[in-house]
């Protein structure tokens, strides 16, 4: 880990915009990407980004939330808020993944998916939930990486993974520090309080056994030295892709589900000699 920084502080450094997003990383850690769009149902959603890439020579799908770097690329990806037709884009390129026995490999950077009446209407909650539930039971390795945010159902949608990495200064959490203070004391303002209550860092999540690897940042965040961060993830992404290949697809499916289904239960107690 580099120099100790606040939780509050460590969210500041999530949401810089000069942040690498997903394009970014796309561009320097793979090779022949090529986009696939559109849910098949309803609509394209640029807050998602999907396709097919090589890593190291070898085909992977990449999905991810998408916020854009200019104002115009912002309001078109809605600040990295995913509407259902993104999470069924998603869940498209995933089942495309399992029929080509495709590794799968997610960037997450969102404060959370697109709470909006359209959204609503056109089945949020479902189409969230589905993601959740075919997640699960893929049988192809599955990585997911938190590069900045990682708020509410709209980051797990993309996070139900065998290994679930993130950047040392990024943050996962059930909500924003901000949504938290609002809900527990009814003042928003308190949210650098509700960061530290909320064990929301990387260091906090790894500790806790909800995450599995730290990718490290270079001091001050990923944005002032991106190609060093990029080394780093790419390190991370082949160890650990190279653990998972040694495990079949039914025995990936049934660690993956059990790994999620053992996060928040108290520990066995030891017996008493």
């Amino acid at each position: 880990m580099s120099a100790q920084l606040t939780a509050a502080e460590r969210v500041a450094i999530a949401r810089n915009p000069q942040r690498p997003n997903i394009t970014d990383y796309i561009d320097a850690l793979f090779t022949d990407f090529f986009e696939c769009k559109g849910d098949r149902l309803c609509g394209e959603d640029a807050g998602i980004l999907g396709g097919v890439a090589l890593f190291h020579g070898r085909p992977v799908t990449i999905i991810g939330t998408r916020k854009g770097k200019t104002l115009e690329e912002n309001l078109k990806c809605n600040f990295g808020m995913p509407s259902p037709e993104g999470y069924r884009k998603a869940l498209r390129l995933m089942r495309q993944a399992e029929k080509f026995r495709r590794p799968i490999i997610t960037l997450i950077d969102t404060s959370g998916a697109y709470p909006g009446l359209e959204a609503e209407a056109h089945g949020q909650g479902e189409a969230i939930a589905r993601n959740l539930f075919e997640m699960s039971r893929l049988t192809v390795p599955i990585i997911a990486v938190i590069t900045g945010e990682g708020n509410s159902g709209g980051a797990l949608a993309l996070a139900v993974a065998d290994r679930v990495l993130m950047l040392e200064n990024a943050v996962y959490a059930i909500l924003s520090p901000e949504g938290f203070a609002s809900i527990l004391w009814k003042d928003a303002s308190r949210h650098d309080e509700a960061c530290e209550l909320m064990k929301m860092t990387a260091e906090d999540l790894l500790n806790l056994g909800v995450i599995d690897d730290v990718v490290p940042e270079p001091d001050g965040g990923a944005h002032l030295a991106p190609a060093i961060t990029f080394r780093q993830l790419d390190r991370c992404l082949v160890r650990h892709l190279a653990e998972l290949d040694r495990m079949r697809g039914p025995a990936l499916a049934a660690a993956r589900y059990q790994k999620f289904r053992a996060m928040g239960a108290p520990a066995p107690q030891k017996e008493e000699q």
